[in-house]
């Protein structure tokens, strides 16, 4: 086994050790994995690595603290509704698939308004010419 000290179910010494190895780094905020490695090298216990994670994320100064990498969401343009049917569409081109009588892809067209979906086999190389004769032959 290796040299690190076994710690006993007891709740209030957990929540010690982890008090300790959070508050050095209050000046450079190292975040849960490195507050585990710092834990793990003199000390374990069972389900360690979920009271750490339980401790950082319920810690009051790491969420005050806590850098959000993401962009603020901005207010939703949602477009407005077709009046009628195929009066709005989306394409879809799917492919490479395997080869099926010289059709190595679907295109998926779908009416915006009723959500009806009409597939037609194509291949992977085709050109929007075809796509646009594809559409006019078969919807």
């Amino acid at each position: 086994m290796d040299d690190r000290i076994y710690v006993p179910n007891n709740k209030d010494l957990w929540e010690q050790i982890l008090v300790e190895h959070h508050e050095p780094t209050v000046l450079e905020h190292s975040g849960q994995k490195k507050m585990l490695e710092l834990i793990k090298r003199n000390y374990w216990w069972l389900w360690m690595k979920l009271d750490v994670e339980n401790f950082v994320q319920g810690y009051q100064s790491y969420q005050r603290n806590k850098i959000i990498h993401q962009k603020r969401a901005t207010l939703l343009h949602p477009l407005d509704a077709p009046e009628g049917p195929w009066q709005e569409i989306t394409v879809d081109i799917i492919g490479s698939l395997l080869q099926s009588k010289n059709n190595d892809a679907i295109l998926v067209v779908v009416d915006r308004l009723t959500k009806m979906i009409q597939i037609i086999l194509t291949s992977v190389g085709i050109t929007l010419k075809e796509v646009a004769e594809l559409y006019k032959n078969n919807i």
